[in-house]
């Protein structure tokens, strides 16, 4: 499977960067914010800012099978990178 990447940028409550990237099956910005402000909200941002500004379609590429299991239960996967919370299971 084929995925879109949405490089995204975000303040946090405390104002320290997250960076993480959006996999989705479609390309489709508005699909990737809205998504990014769901992952948000689900790590206790909810206040970040999400725009076309902080995320942007970055390439496309082949995903492994953790990561097409997940958008295909869930619409998405998220790419943690730097300042983001140390993912658990239950993400």
């Amino acid at each position: 499977m084929e995925i879109h990447v949405y490089d995204t940028y975000v303040k946090a409550s405390d104002q320290h960067i997250m960076h993480f990237d959006v996999f989705m099956a479609e390309k489709d910005g508005e699909k990737a914010i809205q998504y990014a402000k769901q992952w948000l909200a689900s790590v206790g941002q909810t206040d970040a800012v999400v725009s076309s500004e902080e995320c942007r379609f970055c390439h496309s590429q082949q995903a492994p099978a953790y990561v097409i299991d997940t958008i295909k239960q869930q619409g998405y996967f998220i790419f943690q990178m730097e300042g983001c919370p140390q993912p658990t299971a239950a993400r």
